[in-house]
């Protein structure tokens, strides 16, 4: 959601906060085009993130198709999210840093092209979607192998600083207001149930993230 953090992907580097250095891609060009998209499917969080403590976010789709954030009507289930006009090579070099790993290999995308998902490993970012297209170009991603509905992976919140990211990024790029973003995120799997809509709010709010409400309850 936020391109200022993609380019630490691409051209390397730590971004501020960060807890960790990226080597960034073969081609550190800046995406072609950015703009918002609203993607069939959800949002949840499981495992934990090196980064971020807490869970990770992870996308788990469907197979309608992307439509511009003015066509929709707040029918559920979709994600907001930030396309990113990249190449090949780009898409296969941020797939290999997700899974901390040196960039140099490229995806074979013809099964996710022709079936809308392949998975190239057992890893958490290792199944790739395609998840429509848009304007004759592929929407592709990557996430893991879960659902969020099936018991195959045990869901965990996130942290306040990873909400708050995420929550900044979704206002910046889609215009939501904080209320409608933190009304979404706590109802994401994962989130839901430990993090309310007015927890997350006071998060956008305040100077300061608060003391995660999972250590309290």
């Amino acid at each position: 959601m936020h391109l200022d953090r993609l380019t630490y992907y691409l051209a390397g580097g730590c971004p501020p906060g960060g807890l960790r250095s990226y080597p960034g891609c073969r081609d550190p060009r800046p995406p072609a085009r950015s703009e918002p998209v609203m993607l069939p499917g959800r949002m949840y969080f499981a495992t934990t993130s090196q980064v971020w403590t807490g869970g990770r976010a992870f996308y788990d789709p469907d197979h309608r198709t992307p439509q511009a954030p003015h066509g929709t009507d707040g029918r559920s289930p979709e994600l907001p999210a930030r396309l990113h006009l990249l190449t090949d090579q780009q898409f296969s070099d941020i797939a290999a840093q997700e899974m901390y790993r040196e960039p140099g290999g490229e995806l074979d995308l013809t099964e996710v092209l022709r079936a809308g998902r392949a998975r190239i490993g057992p890893g958490r970012y290792e199944t790739l979607v395609c998840a429509g297209r848009l304007e004759g170009l592929p929407v592709l991603t990557f996430t893991a192998p879960w659902s969020s509905a099936d018991g195959t992976v045990d869901l965990n919140p996130p942290s306040a600083a990873y909400l708050r990211h995420i929550a900044a990024g979704i206002i910046a790029s889609h215009g939501w207001s904080a209320r409608r973003t933190a009304g979404y995120l706590a109802g994401c799997p994962g989130a839901h149930g430990h993090w309310t809509a007015t927890d997350i709010a006071a998060l956008l709010s305040g100077p300061a993230a608060p003391v995660d409400r999972r250590t309290s309850r």
